[in-house]
């Protein structure tokens, strides 16, 4: 091909392409609407990334903090009339307290109870903060244990620092003077809840402090010889504890409701406050203990 001719050619094709891209550009402005400002939309921004979406307990949902290196519950969404997932089984039992009253613990068996949480003793939420044993503790270990349910216990605390956390687990140990760690098949469990009917000790305390409080309270019962757990509620344990910090603990949930809706993996479940368990006068605190089966072996 001769060199003048392909110039020609390129100055046709130019003059062909030129209208045609200045025509297509218009149409995409008088589209638009934008006067001739051509808008490019900023990238789309999700508010949730990294949250999970969870029952608040007071029939609404709410965002919270997702943590990778904790387990997903396997109980979500389960309730008595379910199937137990694969891999567990499910027995029910009791948490108890002085409030309870004498308890015939032969009939709370015979009724189909499983085991029984007890509690110990408390610290007040009052500015002395004084430590109190249960009264019907020792009765109750004895007669749950006697009539062979599995036993565990816990402590109410009001504790505003880890060495009041510490002060309150060595007050346990002396109330369960003469107990071996193995005549207890359930943890130790550190009960730290906010006061929400009065001013109390506890108010304001700031979630970092309160988890320090579990791992002091917990290191020390451990030192012991016995299994320490924790006990919190919904919102406590989404905005207050340091999750993976605590994740060595057996966790029981107090999440009330007709089926378990707590996220994160845990251990027992306190599911609803029960009437009508033969044994006991008036109402009790019903709890789940999800059960993980060992594995069975090949071949």
């Amino acid at each position: 091909m001769q060199k003048g001719a392909s110039i020609v050619g390129m100055r046709k094709i130019r003059y062909i392409l030129w209208p045609a891209l200045a025509l297509a550009l218009a149409l995409v402005l008088a589209g638009c609407g934008l006067g001739g400002i051509v808008h490019v939309p900023a990238a789309t921004v999700d508010p949730y990334a990294g949250m999970v979406e969870v029952e608040s307990g007071f029939g609404t949902k709410m965002w919270v903090e997702r943590h990778d290196e904790l387990d997903e519950s396997a109980f979500l969404g389960w309730s008595r009339l379910k199937a137990v997932p694969e891999g567990y089984a499910v027995r029910m039992g009791v948490d108890v307290s002085e409030h309870q009253g004498e308890i015939d613990w032969a009939r709370v068996r015979r009724d189909g109870v499983d085991f029984a949480i007890l509690r110990a003793g408390y610290r007040g939420y009052g500015e002395a903060g004084t430590l109190v044993a249960d009264p019907r503790f020792r009765e109750n270990l004895a007669g749950a244990r006697a009539a062979g349910l599995d036993v565990g216990v816990y402590f109410f605390s009001q504790a505003v620092t880890p060495e009041e956390a510490e002060e309150e687990a060595e007050f346990l140990l002396g109330l369960l003077d003469g107990v071996a760690p193995e005549a207890l098949a359930l943890p130790v469990f550190f009960d730290w809840e906010d006061i929400i009917h009065d001013t109390a000790r506890t108010d304001g305390l700031d979630g970092e402090t309160v988890t320090a409080c579990a791992v002091a309270f917990a290191r020390r019962i451990a030192a012991a010889g016995y299994t320490p757990g924790l006990y919190a509620y919904r919102y406590l344990a989404y905005f207050s504890y340091d999750l993976p910090a605590l994740r060595d603990l057996p966790l029981w949930i107090g999440a009330l409701g007709a089926e378990s809706d707590f996220y994160y993996a845990h251990s027992f479940w306190q599911n609803a406050v029960a009437e009508g368990i033969d044994g006991i006068s008036g109402a009790v605190d019903r709890d789940f203990w999800f059960v993980k089966l060992p594995e069975e072996s090949e071949g």
